[in-house]
């Protein structure tokens, strides 16, 4: 259905942010959560603060020990890592000429929002301090990036984003019918992913590249969900105001958040040294 806003601006309105939050959802690999944890940035604040606990080592009691003085108690030292939000922001004006399809509207400010923080997601990964020469990729390469994080310690599962080209590279070596099909709930997420190798879920965004991620020969990264977090002040929303000049409406679609390293020790980015 096509609006016009100069007397229907309520109706376009509520089509309008319900395409922007739906497209915005669907688009993004990270927004959703799932690779990346999300943390609530709180009311009056830019940033949110997450306290960074240290390890402890556990002490081994005998069966005598009942009788023994009190074992050595050995605190566990704090941290906070701050990660602070920003406003990504995607603006159109819309004049009172009618024949404007809201969905198209909505999804295409939308999309630009959702890109605008996974290009950041990705960029925030150059910050992995450990990196695996992978030169062309192979399965050899992604076991050997895996290896080293699980040797740092970590255990849950493991995300793996790809480049376009990385992942083609992968894909002619394992082929695709072996590992096709995902679970997961977003069209970004589902259609993008590639498959589980060496325990790693793989997905590919067009954004893993050396251009967003400021790495060169960036190819992609493995990571666990708590390398990083992302610090959320106001999720997906759209705003309207009448612009008199332009005889039509400024509409707004904008994101409130963040996104930071919390444990770099937990990832590791996959660079073509050559």
């Amino acid at each position: 259905m096509a609006f016009n806003t100069a007397y229907d601006l309520a109706g376009f309105m509520v089509n309008t942010k319900a395409a922007a939050v739906y497209a915005a959802q669907e688009s993004s690999l990270f927004l959703g959560g799932l690779m990346i944890p999300q943390i609530q940035v709180p009311a009056g604040s830019i940033a949110a603060q997450l306290p960074l606990m240290g390890a402890v080592t556990a002490q081994k009691l005998t069966s005598a020990s009942h009788d023994a003085d009190d074992f050595n108690a050995l605190g566990i030292t704090s941290t906070n890592k701050v990660i602070t939000s920003n406003i990504y922001a995607a603006r159109d004006v819309v004049r009172d000429l009618g024949g404007i399809d809201p969905n198209e509207l909505g999804r295409v400010l939308g999309n630009a929002v959702s890109a605008a923080f996974d290009k950041d997601c990705v960029a925030a990964m150059s910050g992995l301090t450990s990196s695996a020469d992978t030169g062309t990729l192979t399965v050899n390469a992604i076991f050997d990036a895996v290896a080293q994080i699980r040797g740092a310690g970590e255990t849950g599962q493991l995300y793996g984003i790809l480049g376009a080209a990385a992942a083609a590279e992968l894909m002619k070596v394992v082929g695709s019918q072996a590992y096709a099909g995902s679970n997961a709930q977003n069209e970004a997420l589902l259609n993008g992913f590639i498959g589980q190798i060496g325990g790693v879920r793989f997905y590919q965004s067009a954004f893993a590249t050396a251009a967003v991620s400021g790495v060169t020969g960036f190819k992609g990264a493995i990571f666990g969900v708590d390398a990083f977090r992302i610090a959320m002040f106001k999720n997906v929303d759209l705003e309207v105001a009448r612009r008199a000049a332009a005889v039509g409406n400024d509409i707004v679609a904008s994101l409130h958040a963040g996104v930071g390293i919390v444990d770099a020790a937990r990832g590791v980015k996959l660079v073509d040294a050559a």
